[in-house]
């Protein structure tokens, strides 16, 4: 059956590829299927749910490619899971003994759409499986066809979700100015918190991309303007477990031998410490609609810095988190390109039926093409054994440490 209509939606958190994605959507659709009506769902599957959105018009098809240069998401997001009929019903979404995913077919009818695009994280691909499977299961004969928006690139089975590589330049960009506040007291310990939930990808490749940028600077260490400085002395990911007390020895000499410390920290690297520490204290553990702890509330960064920060002598502790600032950004060069390639295949996956989330599927050599739904889940670890982040961690003198179970 020909398509006639399709719409849009992204979702969950904000990453640097949501605007060009949209973006390039709209300019695939307009190049090889003109005729396709589009319509864009406000702030994510809120506005599927209350019917909320907006005509892609001609004029808006031919300035498609000015999204290119946006961070954001131009169509907006939200964090709602179908699936969750009790929060649903709680922010006014669907009336009391209404299924979400019932509301969001029926609209999905109403509206005379053939294909839904998901542009979002695990959790909102996630969403996107499930409401795939329900409109299959009930014969609606709608296709969904998702893209994988993440920076913390933890989505199976994708080798590189969208937005990623934009974050990790966009994170060491941020330290590089952060890191001057070592000048500003002696015995300075600081704390670079960077995103990544379950999955210490980001970080990594965050410290990588900082590297790469004290590479290019000609250095006064006569005059006090060092590397070592500057240096990052510590990364530490959910994936790996660390010795608190062996790690505080180490820092310790650096911070007499340099005279400071600079730390990069995923924040899901201290969670499960925190919430065991907050369940003992009688306190309430704040959760999201998806039911993952409010990491924004509970503030990993702070934790590490108390603990640290005694044992290693700092005088002064500075905590900064780059994530905001990260996923913001506009998409670079490179993701734009891997955008544009995923887009290509997510309409003509659309035009002929097949629905999944597209992206580099890593069970058959990376190639670009529609995953099975499935297939989609969240949480997938970073891969520690990469010849760059073991090149990464010997550089700066750290032990690998031991890996955790996930």
């Amino acid at each position: 059956m020909a398509i006639k209509k399709v719409a849009l939606l992204t979702a969950g958190g904000l990453a640097p590829c949501l605007s060009s994605a949209v973006g390039a959507l709209i300019e695939e659709y307009t190049k090889v299927a003109p005729d396709v009506e589009i319509i864009a769902y406000r702030n994510g599957y809120r506005g599927l749910l209350l019917g909320d959105s907006i005509t892609i018009t001609p004029s808006i098809r031919s300035q498609a490619h000015l999204l290119q240069g946006f961070g954001g998401s131009p169509i907006g997001n939200s964090r709602v899971k179908l699936t969750n009929v009790e929060d649903c019903v709680k922010r006014g979404l669907v009336s009391p003994g209404q299924d979400p995913q019932q509301v969001a077919a029926d609209q999905l009818i109403a509206d005379g759409v053939d294909v839904l695009h998901t542009i979002g994280g695990d959790d909102t691909n996630t969403a996107a499986a499930d409401l795939a499977a329900f409109l299959a299961t009930n014969n609606y004969g709608l296709g969904v066809v998702g893209l994988p928006k993440t920076i913390d690139n933890d989505v199976y089975p994708i080798a590189q979700s969208l937005g990623a590589w934009t974050a990790a330049d966009e994170g060491a960009r941020h330290f590089s100015n952060i890191v001057s506040e070592h000048s500003s007291n002696q015995k300075m310990l600081i704390v670079h918190e960077v995103m990544g939930r379950h999955c210490g990808w980001l970080t990594a490749a965050t410290a990588v991309a900082y590297r790469k940028l004290l590479d290019d600077i000609t250095w006064l260490p006569d005059l006090g303007v060092a590397r070592q400085n500057r240096e990052v002395h510590a990364v530490y990911i959910p994936e790996l477990q660390l010795d608190l007390a062996e790690e505080a020895s180490r820092l310790s000499s650096v911070m007499n031998e340099v005279g400071n410390v600079n730390i990069f920290l995923s924040e899901g690297a201290g969670v499960d410490s925190i919430v065991a520490e907050m369940k003992q204290r009688g306190e309430d553990v704040p959760l999201d609609p998806f039911g993952h702890v409010k990491i924004d509330k509970i503030n990993p960064g702070a934790w590490f810095a108390d603990q640290f920060a005694p044992m290693i002598g700092a005088e002064k502790v500075l905590v900064q988190k780059s994530g905001y600032f990260s996923r913001s950004a506009p998409a670079n060069a490179k993701d734009r390109e891997l955008i544009k390639a995923c887009a290509v295949v997510a309409v003509a996956s659309a035009l002929t039926g097949v629905s999944g989330l597209v992206g580099q599927d890593e069970d058959q050599t990376n190639v670009i093409r529609a995953c099975e739904f499935d297939r989609v889940a969240g949480a997938k670890p970073f891969n520690t054994e990469q010849p760059w982040f073991d090149e990464l961690l010997a550089e700066i003198k750290q032990p690998k440490g031991l890996p955790l179970n996930h």
